[in-house]
């Protein structure tokens, strides 16, 4: 059964907490989904330890929604809070989320390949792998092209009917331009340049 992710992007209100501001602290910005729209368990695991199949040390991992909500993100992501599923939920500051080392990856792993076979592109099969690839791996998927082993992004071949593909287990890989990701942090920082790098954060939750 897979695992989606739901929530969006607020900002602290520049004069919350003062006399001239009585209304919520956090303004709901936009939700989530006309900026990201995929189902990435690398990325789900990177940043918040949701399906970490491959063992990322996350950057905010079940935190909660945060006690101060704002009312537009409380509406949507309200049956997570009727139901108390608080540890499906979590939220993270643009400036967690800037200072995050595009290098940043896993201790074991440096990628995974996903195969399937040309006539049935619905069975697919991920694995990650080390430096080393297990001898009995090879012998499944072939030997990779070479440039797998210093590979910024997605390197594909084909072993008898099988279709294969290498990506790194980075965060510029899992978070890159080939994602949905560059659309969310894009609004964030846009945000952050008006209410501050902890002044806007992105809140979700998985189901």
């Amino acid at each position: 059964m897979g695992t989606d992710i739901y929530g969006g992007i607020e900002f602290r209100h520049s004069y919350a907490g003062t006399d001239d501001y009585d209304a919520e602290p956090w303004v709901t910005a936009m939700d989530l989904w006309p900026l990201y729209d995929e189902t990435d368990y690398t990325a789900f695991g990177l940043l918040f330890g949701v399906r970490n199949y491959a063992g990322f040390p996350p950057l905010a991992p079940g935190r909660g929604l945060p006690v101060d909500l704002s009312s537009g993100m409380r509406s949507q992501l309200g049956s997570w809070i009727e139901r108390d599923e608080m540890d499906g939920a979590s939220w993270v500051s643009w400036r967690e989320l800037a200072s995050l080392a595009p290098a940043t990856g896993p201790e074991h792993f440096v990628g995974h390949v996903t195969w399937h076979k040309k006539s049935l592109p619905s069975t697919l099969h991920r694995q990650p792998v080390s430096h080393q690839w297990p001898s009995e791996f090879l012998s499944l998927v072939g030997v990779p092209p070479r440039e797998c082993h210093n590979a910024s992004k997605r390197v594909e071949w084909t072993t008898g009917d099988l279709v294969c593909a290498y990506e790194p287990l980075t965060a510029g890989a899992a978070l890159g331009s080939e994602t949905h990701w560059p659309h969310v942090f894009a609004v964030m920082k846009a945000l952050a340049g008006r209410f501050g790098d902890d002044g806007v954060r992105l809140v979700v939750a998985f189901d």
